[in-house]
This record gives structure tokens, sequence and C-alpha cells, in this order.
């Protein structure tokens, strides 16, 4: 197995790891502890990214490749419902844009990798090939619902239920893992738990291009329990900061009783409040996935009145 994401920035800060090509992935607004990420970023020889939009991470890149939107390309897509299904192009990619399978073959090619194929379908046939659970694909039987692995032959109408009745192995396996308690607790000087995920009107990074969807949330609310409003002397949509061992943000309120005293909840769509530069890189020992749950935060009273919201939403 190779270097999880979290040990490649490390080698990038010491100038181990000289270069990086990220596809489809915005690092330095999504990852833990974005001032460290930024730093790698910076350290780097050479940075390539491959996007359909301009990101955080692509402002730090030598090269920027233009990938096709969905609906610029043919191919597939496979959910966590397990579904594979047809994409099928609509309109043509605009400019220097390119689906993302050529794009690769070419750069494939110039490193020496002898990859011909003509078309999305040549690729998932050698998927077909390679992994049991899609060999009894094909374009033509994927349609218009397309079909769930795993779906061993041509005749094999796919799996709507993983296990239906029973686990495939008979009895479950569940495997006991030890309690690891976070790795960053409240204090007197951060008094404050913050923790941090996705809202219903976006999802990671790449959703605020939706004019529809921005306008539902246009900016970044920190959710904040009404015992502590009133401890901070702050009312709904008030500026606040919000400062942790690693960075300090600034944010919108909304007070609401969906989140406990003493906790704040932030989402990490917004790079006007990268909720991020707060958030703690360590993390589970097998994975490495940080502890983007568990932070220790304090919280002041920003600025008051117009100015100061103004002055957030820039």
């Amino acid at each position: 197995m190779g270097l999880r994401i979290p040990e490649m920035l490390d080698l990038a800060v010491d100038g181990t790891l000289k270069a990086m090509f990220i596809m489809g992935e915005d690092p330095a607004l999504s990852d833990a502890d974005a001032n460290h990420v930024r730093k790698a970023l910076e350290s780097l020889e050479f940075l390539a990214v491959q996007n359909i939009f301009m990101t955080e991470t692509a402002k730090y890149a030598d090269v920027f490749l233009p990938a096709a939107l969905y609906a610029e390309k043919d191919g597939t897509f496979t959910n966590t419902e397990r579904r594979v299904q047809r994409v099928r192009k609509a309109i043509e990619p605009p400019g220097d844009t390119r689906p993302d399978w050529e794009i690769l073959q070419d750069l494939g090619k110039r490193m020496g990798i002898p990859w011909h194929y003509d078309s999305p379908e040549d690729i998932f046939e050698e998927i077909r090939k390679a992994v049991p659970q899609y060999a009894g694909m094909t374009y033509d039987r994927l349609g218009t619902q397309g079909l769930q692995w795993p779906c061993p032959t041509e005749d094999h109408p796919g799996s709507p239920y993983l296990h239906k009745g029973q686990f495939t192995r008979g009895r479950g396996l569940l495997q006991g893992i030890p309690f690891q308690a976070p790795a960053e607790l409240t204090d007197e000087e951060y008094p404050m738990l913050l923790t941090t995920g996705r809202m219903l009107y976006h999802y990671n990074i790449s959703t605020r291009i939706s004019r529809n969807l921005e306008w539902l949330r246009p900016h970044e609310l920190a959710e904040l329990n009404p015992e502590d409003a009133a401890r901070l002397g702050v009312g709904e949509d008030d500026v606040v900061r919000v400062t942790s061992r690693r960075g300090s943000i600034t944010t919108r309120v909304t007070v609401t009783d969906k989140v406990p005293p003493g906790t704040v909840f932030m989402t990490f769509h917004y790079a006007e409040s990268p909720v991020n530069e707060l958030t703690n890189a360590e993390g589970d020992p097998v994975t490495m996935t940080a502890e983007f749950k568990v932070c220790a935060v304090k919280m002041e009273k920003e600025l008051a009145g117009m100015e100061a919201r103004g002055a957030a939403a820039k």
C-alpha cells in the first residue's frame, strides 16, 4: 500500500516528496489542519491539479488540467448503493476541457505506459475482466437504471441486497477495537468542543458553484446552543471569532437547540470561513483519518452590526 494523504503532506513539508498530482480533490480546504496542508503544497517543486473548477488547491498548481463535467462526457458512475450507471454526453466540453480518461491516457503515454483505449466502453470492458463483481455487466445491460454489483454473469439480474436473509459467510464477523481517547480535549483556555461535518444543501467543497444551492446557504453559520450564545452575548447572525491551537477564523452564528451546551458545529464548505484551519490532523492510527469531530476551541464576539457581517462575508 502506498502513502496515505497525511504521510504525503508530511513528506512534502520536509522536502522528501517533490511533486504531486491531485485529481478531483481540494485538500487545501477539505483536509484537517489546513495551514499544514498549504505549507505542504507550497513546499512542492511541482504540483499538477486536474479538476472541473478552480479550487483552493488549484491556486497552488504549476499546471491546471481542466476536466469535463458529467454532462460533457460518456462513461459510468458507481454510487454507494453499488449501482453502476451509464453517463451519456449531452453537450460538447468547452475550450480545452477534456474527459478524465483522455487526460490520464495521454499522461500515461508520455510516461511510457501503453494505454490504447478508444472509448470509456473499452475501459469498462477491462474492468469487467478484472473485477468478478462486474463480470456480468455490459453497456447495453446497464440501460437507463443501471445494475447493482455483484453481477457475476450476463444472465444475473444484479444484487439489490448485498446480504439478504443472512450474511454471505453465514454468521456476522465482528471485530472489537480498543477505545482511543480524542487527541485533543477542552481546557480552560479552549473550553468549547468544535465538531465539523456537512449540511443538507452542500456536499464537500464542489457544490457552491450552484447558484440555487448558494442561495439556500450563501455563507457559513456556526451552530451554537442558546446557553452559550447568552454567555458570549451573541445573537442570530452575529459575527464571532473561533480559535483553536492551530488557527483562527471568523463566521456568523445561528442559535439552535440542535447542538448541546459547550459544543459548536461548523461545516467545511466555505473558503471564507475555512474551518479546517482549526481542526486537528491527529487521528485514527490505522487509516490516519483526522479527528474532524473533536477539536478544542474558544469563541469570542468579533464585531457588532452590519459592518461586521459584511467583513465576515468577504
